[in-house]
């Protein structure tokens, strides 16, 4: 009896060892994918993250325009990066969905060529689509007020 429960208690162990080892894994995959967009960003280049972006990927904006995914990577191409920071990013892993959120801190110029100096928190959503890859279904960004 002592050692089937032993052993029963080691598998517990195993099984949740594997399991928030499994998360830990989600959580840098989907972290090195916000790095990805960032990069993106600071390069100037959208090509690296519209791969990331799921076909019916939602963007709302700060001003609560809401684009899609042709419409937000056209943006993109449009905006123009003197500089690019993320702050604080924290993902959390809730089964084959991820939450990213963090701070971003930029200056450029938008597609009208206008100079602009953000500072927003954003929420990403990510979902671990059936091809095992993890695409970015929806972002949300709301300005922080200081």
């Amino acid at each position: 009896m002592k050692r089937s429960l032993i052993w029963c208690s080691l598998g517990v162990v195993l099984l949740a060892s594997a399991v928030w080892s499994q998360a830990g894994g989600t959580e840098k995959a989907v972290a090195d994918l916000e790095q990805e967009w960032l990069k993106s960003q600071q390069t100037n280049n959208p090509d690296l993250i519209a791969p990331h972006l799921a076909d019916k990927f939602v963007d709302t904006q700060s001003d609560g325009k809401v684009l899609d995914k042709t419409a937000a990577v056209s943006m993109a191409k449009k905006t123009k990066y003197t500089s690019a920071g993320y702050e604080d990013v924290k993902v959390t892993v809730f089964g084959s969905t991820a939450i990213a959120t963090g701070g971003f801190k930029g200056k450029g110029t938008d597609p009208e060529g206008k100079p602009f100096d953000v500072h927003e928190r954003w929420t990403d959503t990510w979902v671990k689509m059936p091809n095992g890859l993890w695409q970015c279904v929806a972002t949300q960004g709301t300005p922080v007020k200081m």
